[in-house]
């Protein structure tokens, strides 16, 4: 696929939800599993790979490299969403059918990276 005003589109959303990461800090600590260690610089490195592979999609020579860290980054968040859908106080308030709807959307962003492998 062509390098296409869409990568751009995609980049800007990676980086406005990393910003978020750092803007809104406990809305995305209380969403982490428990069994996970030191939520709030988990958060932080989430953030910053959300950054930092939204610009690397808008560059030609850090296109691919971004969009498999996209790919990888969405599989590792997945656990985070089965575990907003088990845990009420995870559910941050969300609608139980938003919080399902969201499991196939992370594979729609996962196939939308991928296409332009």
């Amino acid at each position: 696929m062509s390098y296409t005003w869409h990568l751009y589109v995609m980049g800007a959303i990676y980086v406005l939800a990393g910003i978020m990461h750092f803007i809104k800090p406990r809305v995305y600590m209380a969403i982490m599993p428990h069994y996970l260690p030191n939520h709030k610089l988990l958060v932080q490195l989430s953030g910053v790979a959300e950054i930092v592979l939204g610009l690397g999609v808008c560059f030609p020579f850090t296109k691919n490299y971004a969009l498999y860290g996209l790919i990888l980054m969405l599989t590792v968040f997945l656990p985070v969403h089965v575990y907003m859908l088990s845990e009420k106080k995870a559910s941050a308030g969300i609608p139980k059918w938003i919080l399902w709807a969201r499991l196939p959307l992370q594979f729609v962003l996962m196939y939308w990276a991928y296409s332009y492998l």
